[in-house]
C-alpha cells in the first residue's frame, strides 16, 4: 500500500469559474476525468497477471509501457500499479500540464527521479515487480535503496509485452493510418521524380522524410534507409552521399510515427535498366515475400512463417545471403514481438501485427528487400503497406 507522503502533486484541471467540470468526479482528494477505458482495462488485465505471479505491485519504468497503461507520452515517467488496481504515476515539472491532460484518472506525483520516489511511497510487506529487461544494474541499486526493509523487488519479464501482442481496434486503426501516410509519401516521391539517377541517397531520404512530415507524421519511426548500388547489399546501410547511378538497385526502408504508433515498409527499385542479376534476385525475393505473406495466418508457428520465405531463397542458392529474420511485430515500438525467425517461438494469433521482409544481399553487387506490414486476421492477413511490389524500373 501507499504512504501518505507526497513529493509534490500535479495540478488538476478545473473550469474557469472554479467549480468542478461536469466530466470530473471526486474520490477523496483526487479529481479525475471519466477516462478512456482502454487504459484502465489494460491495467486491470495486468493486475490479473500480477496476482498469478504473487506480485502485490509493479513499478513500470519503460516509457512505452507507461504510455500503454496510462496514455502518458512524456519523456520522463513511471507508473506504480497495485493488484487492487490503485495506481500512481510520476513525472517532473516539465510535463505538469501534459500529464493532467493525458492521464486525468491517476493521481500524479511530481518528481524528477520518478521510479525512486514512487517506491518511497510503498509500505510493506509488499512484493513489487520491476521491469528487469528495462532496468540497468545502476538503476536497480537506486530502486533498492528506496525500498523499505519489508518491500521486496521482484524481477519480471514479458508481462506487459504479452499483453501488447494483441492489438485493440483503435491500435489497428492508428497503425493502418500511419502506414497509409508513409506509403503516400513514398508514392509522392516517385511521382515527383525525386528518386532519380544523379541524386544522392541523402537527398532522396530527406525528400521522403519531408513528405511524411507534411502529411502529418510527428517524426520518422527510424533513420530512413536509402541504399543504392553496392550499398543495397548492406541491410542497414542508412542514407549517405553516394550518387545513384543507372543500373543500381535502390532499397528504401522507411517508416512514420504518429500518435505513438509506427509504420515500417521497404521497397527496392532498379534505376535506368535491369540486368540478369537484378532481375534474378528481385523476382526471387518477391516470390519469397509473397509466400511469407500467404503463410501468416492464425495458428501458424512463427518459425514456419520464416521458413516459408527462407526455404525459397535457400533453394535458389542464396540462403547464405538472407542474413536476418523474416519479420517482427509493430505498434508502439518499431520492433516488438512476435518475431518470425529461425528461433521464433509461439504462433500467430488474430489481432497481431507482423512484418514480412525477406532479403538477399550479395556483397559488392547489390541486394533486394521487400517488406510489408500485416494485420493477422481470421482469414488471409491484411496488408496495410499498400504499395506495388512488381519490379519497377525508374
Amino acid at each position: 500500500m501507499f504512504k501518505e507522503r507526497r513529493v509534490g502533486t500535479c495540478p488538476r484541471l478545473s473550469s474557469r469559474d472554479g467549480r468542478r467540470p461536469r466530466n470530473h468526479v471526486r474520490h477523496g482528494d483526487i479529481v479525475a476525468f471519466f477516462a478512456d477505458t482502454r487504459f484502465s482495462n489494460r491495467r486491470r488485465a495486468l493486475a490479473a497477471e500480477m496476482a498469478g505471479r504473487r506480485i502485490d505491485s509493479i513499478l513500470v519504468t519503460h516509457l512505452t509501457h507507461v504510455r500503454y497503461l496510462s496514455g502518458f507520452s512524456g519523456s520522463n515517467g513511471a507508473l506504480l500499479l497495485s493488484k487492487d488496481l490503485s495506481a500512481r504515476i510520476a513525472t517532473d515539472g516539465r510535463y505538469t500540464t501534459q500529464i493532467a491532460e493525458e492521464v486525468p484518472d491517476i493521481e500524479c506525483l511530481k518528481a524528477r527521479d520518478v521510479g525512486v520516489e514512487l517506491l518511497r511511497e510503498v509500505t510493506g510487506p509488499r512484493r513489487v515487480g520491476f521491469e528487469a529487461s528495462h532496468v540497468t544494474v545502476a538503476q536497480l541499486d537506486r530502486l533498492s535503496d528506496a525500498c523499505g526493509e519489508d518491500v521486496q523487488l521482484v524481477p519480471v519479464t514479458g508481462l506487459i509485452e504479452d499483453l501488447r501482442l494483441i492489438k485493440d481496434q483503435l491500435e489497428l486503426e492508428r497503425l493502418t493510418g500511419v502506414a497509409e501516410l508513409a506509403s503516400t509519401a513514398l508514392a509522392q516521391v516517385l511521382d515527383a521524380g525525386e528518386l532519380a539517377v544523379g541524386r544522392t541517397e541523402r537527398q532522396v531520404a530527406a525528400d521522403l522524410e519531408y513528405r511524411m512530415r507534411m502529411l502529418g507524421a510527428e517524426r520518422v519511426s527510424f533513420d530512413t534507409i536509402v541504399a543504392s548500388g553496392p550499398n543495397s547489399a548492406k541491410p542497414h546501410h542508412g542514407a549517405g552521399d553516394r550518387v545513384i547511378e543507372a543500373g543500381d538497385l535502390v532499397t528504401i526502408d522507411f517508416g512514420a510515427h504518429d500518435r505513438g504508433f509506427n509504420s515500417d515498409c521497404t521497397r527496392t527499385y532498379v534505376m535506368g535498366h535491369t540486368t540478369e542479376f537484378t532481375e534474378e534476385i528481385y523476382n526471387l525475393v518477391h516470390r519469397a515475400q509473397t509466400a511469407g505473406v500467404e503463410a501468416a495466418t492464425p495458428g501458424t508457428p512463427l518459425r514456419d512463417v520464416d521458413a516459408a520465405c527462407r526455404d525459397i531463397i535457400a533453394a535458389a542458392g542464396y540462403g547464405d545471403h538472407f542474413v536476418h529474420s523474416t519479420g517482427h511485430g509493430i505498434g508502439l515500438d518499431v520492433h516488438e514481438p512476435p518475431m518470425a525467425s529461425l528461433t521464433g517461438s509461439g504462433e500467430l494469433r488474430e489481432g497481431m501485427t507482423l512484418t514480412i521482409e525477406p532479403g538477399v544481399y550479395v556483397p559488392g553487387r547489390g541486394g533486394v528487400r521487400i517488406e510489408d506490414t500485416l494485420i493477422i486476421t481470421a482469414g488471409s492477413p491484411e496488408v496495410i503497406t499498400r504499395l506495388p511490389k512488381d519490379l519497377r524500373v525508374i
